[in-house]
């Protein structure tokens, strides 16, 4: 295979949008090409992450970005996988790129639902559950991923305030992210004092919902001459499954799918979590994130939620997760999430990511989950 690069990433403002999700995908897609020092004409293939365009009435969407970006020949594909759709679309560019069928492709994912009511935006996000066993009987993504609190919960001894530092954490780094959608930190006090929405998880365990666009530029390295930035080499691109109804799980204490695309990463890139510097985690609720670190094998089982309250994963701590926000402070804009976790890697690497800097930029691992962990997808990227 070609060693393949991250030569650009752009992402926008998460939040309300008042562009649609194509003209948003389309103006950060041509900001990644132009930090990138590559021409629109250069890329050979564009991967449009897009679960809920149907909200829009836009089907298909890919063509129009493409012809937006001066490029209509250039065949594109819609992909969707739940909240990693983007982190699949990055797979499969790094698929196209590392064989040698295209020099260089554009991933792109964005998601718009402000314009709907919460019930018809709720209802859009719940169908990526099972929907005749899971969400027609009453269960929402709070539900089920409570569930999994309450499993993990009652298996390890924790308390409230360790699931607490994880919001407050990330409300702080997204305070300092120009892209996240709430830019204010919160305190202990606060998150204690917000209401319960499924027990045990609080309003301030659980994420947004956001609009948002984010867009990285993949390439070869010997068709990339003089990158304009400090490329991302892509060491591991790995993606997974598990059985997605939790009825069917042999446990409740974290994600299938999370391990075997962590073994599977690691095992690319000839690494171990310990050569890993900062983290980006799907973070969907603070449990998860607890979760994700013990499923990626940073930490043993039942210890990451301690960790996290003694401040190991703080911006300036041994293990910087979540730098941007997450997806709990930055946002969730469902199909661009797993994009702009590469955004802030590339961020983080390039000295643009001013006020929430982490220590040590030379390894980072960025995590992305579809739903309840029917899917999953690790990457693993380097400086040169």
């Amino acid at each position: 295979m070609r060693e393949t690069w991250v030569v650009g990433a752009a992402s926008n403002r998460f939040g309300k949008m008042k562009e649609s999700g194509r003209e948003a995908a389309t103006r950060v897609s041509m900001q990644a090409i132009r930090q990138s020092g590559l021409e629109p004409k250069d890329i050979g293939y564009t991967f449009v992450a897009n679960c809920f365009g149907v909200a829009e009435h836009q089907a298909h969407v890919g063509p129009l970005i493409n012809n937006g970006l001066g490029i209509p020949d250039v065949p594109s594909v819609t992909v969707e996988s739940a909240c990693s759709s983007s982190s699949a679309a990055l797979h499969e560019a790094f698929v196209q790129v590392a064989g040698g069928f295209v020099d260089a492709a554009l991933v792109v994912g964005a998601e718009r639902l402000s314009h709907l009511d919460t019930l018809a935006a709720t209802s859009y996000f719940a169908i990526a559950a099972d929907y005749p066993f899971e969400t027609h009987n009453g269960a929402t993504f709070p539900g089920l991923y409570a569930t999994l609190a309450s499993a993990y919960r009652q298996k390890y001894p924790t308390r409230d305030e360790m699931f607490g530092a994880v919001a407050v954490k990330n409300h702080a780094n997204a305070a300092r992210n120009p892209h996240a959608h709430f830019q204010k930190e919160i305190s202990m006090e606060t998150y204690l004092a917000s209401p319960v929405i499924a027990s045990p998880l609080r309003l301030y365990d659980c994420c947004p919902f956001s609009d948002g666009a984010a867009a990285v530029v993949v390439a070869a390295k010997e068709f990339v001459k003089s990158p304009v930035a400090e490329p991302l080499v892509i060491r591991a691109s790995a993606r997974s499954g598990s059985v997605t109804d939790m009825q069917d799980r042999p446990d409740l204490l974290g994600l299938p799918a999370t391990r075997t695309a962590a073994a599977k990463a690691f095992r690319q890139a000839k690494m171990e979590p310990k050569d890993i510097d900062f983290l980006e985690v799907h973070d969907c609720f603070t449990t998860a994130e607890v979760m994700a670190l013990e499923d990626l094998g940073f930490f043993p089982k039942g210890t990451a939620a301690r960790e996290e309250f003694e401040g190991t994963t703080a911006r300036d701590g041994k293990l910087p997760v979540n730098a941007s926000g997450g997806l709990k402070a930055k946002g969730h804009p469902v199909s661009a999430t797993g994009a702009s976790q590469v955004v802030e890697i590339f961020e983080q690497v390039n000295g643009l990511a001013k006020g929430r800097e982490v220590p040590k930029t030379g390894t980072a691992l960025a995590h992305n989950v579809g739903a309840t962990g029917g899917s999953c997808s690790v990457h693993i990227f380097t400086r040169r």
